[in-house]
């Protein structure tokens, strides 16, 4: 059982500190977030908006850094950490610099990296990048193969629908294979999750009626899948309710291995109060959330 520290809206000068912290309290790993940046004219809409204009739920100037210059960074600060993308849209870029990028930090980071990744939902983003909005989802399937086949070293080539790829080199290659970790609990996310991916990662935090819907769903499509024996297969699981080590255990015996938490964020930034002040105070709660529900839960699971 492994509790990941989530960096999503966290002011991007903090994560290192954060980072290290974590590290030395025992949590597993750290989750980053992807956006490229806050279109000051949306016009797409948030999949798991609750607002009637399909608005995301965080402000226009939250910080979005590179998620993998962000695990780069962390990695070379901390030493047991995992660093998991919740998730990386891979299709908003172009194959080769995914490959590279990715590859690049899988070797950084001494394969501490889980891939998580989405077809993402803001055309906007795709739109800048020149990818193609409509196709994103094909092209993820397809992106999945191609990047297990140009990670491995010597002469590497891909040849496929939508990517084509000349023998060539492309080094440094990860020294073993980086997992992906599907997300989203769509049909066709569960689906693409089952059949391609190394594990599950929640579209969000779920109330726990909600959290055992989604993984029995999980669980029919990795059966469909013919993939359900996998004893291999992580699930990382992000539950809105209030943390107890009994929570936690009974999702644990369901086969849930890895938990998305953020006590950091519990606190919230008082009038007047300094940055340092503020950060200073999350860590006490990471550092309670540590005593009271990382470690007694590591006990509970041995």
């Amino acid at each position: 059982m492994r509790f990941h520290q989530a960096t999503s809206f966290l002011d991007a000068t903090q994560i290192i500190h954060l980072a290290q912290v974590s590290d030395d309290l025992g949590y597993g790993g750290m989750y980053v977030s992807d956006h490229l940046f806050n279109p000051k004219n949306l016009a797409s809409r948030y999949t798991y908006s609750k607002e009637e204009d399909g608005s995301p739920m965080w402000e226009k100037e939250t910080h979005w850094p590179d998620p993998m210059c962000t695990i780069a960074a962390m990695a070379g600060a901390t030493t047991n950490l995992e660093f998991t993308t919740g998730v990386y849209i891979a299709p908003l870029r172009d194959l080769m610099t995914v490959v590279k990028s990715v590859g690049t930090t899988a070797v950084l980071s001494n394969n501490r990296l889980n891939l998580g990744i989405g077809v993402g939902w803001c055309r906007e983003e795709f739109e800048q990048t020149g990818q193609d909005f409509t196709t994103r989802g094909k092209r993820l399937d397809e992106m999945i193969d191609a990047c297990r086949a140009l990670w491995n070293p010597g002469w590497v080539e891909y040849h496929g629908t939508y990517y084509d790829v000349p023998e060539c080199q492309i080094l440094p290659a990860p020294t073993k294979p980086i997992p992906f970790i599907g997300g989203g609990h769509s049909p066709i996310a569960l689906k693409r999750t089952a059949e391609r991916c190394d594990g599950w990662v929640a579209a969000g935090a779920y109330p726990e009626d909600e959290a055992w819907v989604h993984l029995a769903e999980l669980q029919e499509a990795r059966k469909a899948a013919g993939t359900d024996g996998r004893s291999d297969f992580r699930i990382f699981l992000s539950l809105f309710e209030m943390p107890s080590v009994e929570l936690y255990s009974r999702f644990f015996e369901a086969g849930v291995t890895d938990f998305i938490c953020a006590p950091w964020m519990m606190v919230a930034e008082e009038p007047g109060e300094s940055p340092e002040r503020l950060m200073e105070r999350r860590l006490d709660e990471v550092k309670k959330f540590a005593d009271e529900i990382v470690h007694p839960c590591a006990e509970a699971a041995k």
